[in-house]
């Protein structure tokens, strides 16, 4: 597949799908850790934030 205009720079999003593509296994990797990040995070801010229930 070709550019209809070889001179323009690719988009950022075309990058990282060919970086993404010749690194796979280590972008799953980063991708997964960054999943597992955001989750942790977002339990933990949910569980600081939790209400306290009386006679709970």
């Amino acid at each position: 597949m070709t550019d209809p205009q070889p001179s323009e720079n690719p988009s950022f999003i075309k990058l990282a799908m060919r970086n993404m593509v010749r690194k796979g296994r280590q972008s799953l990797f980063h991708f997964g850790l960054t999943a597992i990040g955001l989750t942790g995070f977002l339990v933990l801010i949910a569980w600081l934030g939790r209400p306290q229930l009386p006679g709970g």
